[in-house]
């Protein structure tokens, strides 16, 4: 649904993105993270064919960028950080406006807006005028806007900024059922949590590239190492796990805990409970020690 192949933007001598290669299908959503001016809304601004690359290509629902860019404008809907709200209007005037330009008929363009209003509880401040809106309020009429049209890709900056905690939770569950409706989403947040919870693809961009790629999980293989497990126990071990460590990495213990490190979880968690139940050790708990995000972006922009 998102393909780029080498996308890159200079501006003069200034190189914004430099060969960005991504791949994006539908039901997935991939978060795009990096520090404030790493290319970011340079790459989303080229998905939509506002800024003309300078070298490479991409295609957006099988749009080229710059042989079709209306095309590719009636098949995204964008949600940018600055909104372009009109403060005058009410929610279903503009709304309304928005529609028509979209080429929506009438009756479409109330009843879209209808069941959008519904969607994100909006319908009591539906007629209260723009400029009455908190920060939150203008965020989801914006994405309501971008969702107007029902298109099938989605490129998203900072869905969830300056939200109230209910109102970020009601949106990021709109984004995960977007998802399963075969949408194609590009997501750039700085809100670590949001990306590992939603997105099935996280690409890392620094000075214009693409620094790490790839799900949470492998990239949290690749850049903090094999999964780290706790085993917890309801009596001492007793070195009944000692008998055990040529299996995994012991990383640290005590008289009724060890944890370890294991390339193959799968295989080697069965083996060790196997083990330690013919030694009669009676098993509390093996979990994997949580891992986030976070504590991967902060080794790939500090490498």
């Amino acid at each position: 649904m998102i393909e780029t192949q080498g996308l890159s933007k200079s501006f003069d001598s200034f190189q914004a993105v430099e060969g960005v290669t991504l791949t994006v299908r539908p039901g997935e959503v991939l978060a795009l993270l990096g520090p404030n001016g790493a290319g970011k809304t340079t790459t989303v601004r080229m998905l939509t064919s506002i800024l003309k690359p300078s070298a490479g290509w991409a295609r957006v629902a099988g749009h080229d960028v710059v042989s079709d860019p209306a095309g590719v404008r009636a098949s995204v809907g964008v949600l940018t950080e600055h909104h372009g709200l009109y403060f005058r209007m009410r929610s279903e005037e503009y709304l309304d406006f928005f529609g028509d330009l979209y080429g929506l008929a009438p009756a479409m363009r109330r009843a879209r807006a209808s069941q959008l209003l519904e969607r994100f509880g909006m319908q009591e401040a539906s007629r209260k005028r723009l400029g009455e809106y908190s920060k939150g309020m203008r965020q989801k009429l914006a994405l309501m806007r971008a969702l107007l049209h029902d298109p099938p890709v989605l490129l998203l900056d900072e869905p969830t900024s300056a939200m109230d905690p209910q109102s970020a939770r009601l949106v990021r569950d709109a984004i995960a059922n977007l998802r399963s409706e075969k949408r194609a989403i590009i997501m750039c947040t700085h809100n670590l949590p949001e990306a590992e919870e939603l997105a099935d693809q996280i690409a890392v961009i620094r000075r214009g590239r693409i620094i790490a790629q790839g799900s949470p999980a492998q990239l949290k293989h690749e850049w903090l190492g094999p999964a780290l497990m706790e085993l917890r126990t309801t009596a001492p071990l007793n070195g009944a796990f000692s008998e055990l460590e040529s299996l995994v990495e012991v990383v640290d213990s005590g008289p009724d805990w060890v944890r370890y490190r294991t390339p193959n979880p799968a295989a080697t968690n069965p083996a060790l409970l196997h083990s330690l139940a013919t030694r009669n050790v009676p098993v509390l708990t093996l979990t994997e020690v949580p891992r986030s995000l976070e504590d991967v972006y902060l080794q790939v922009v500090n490498q």
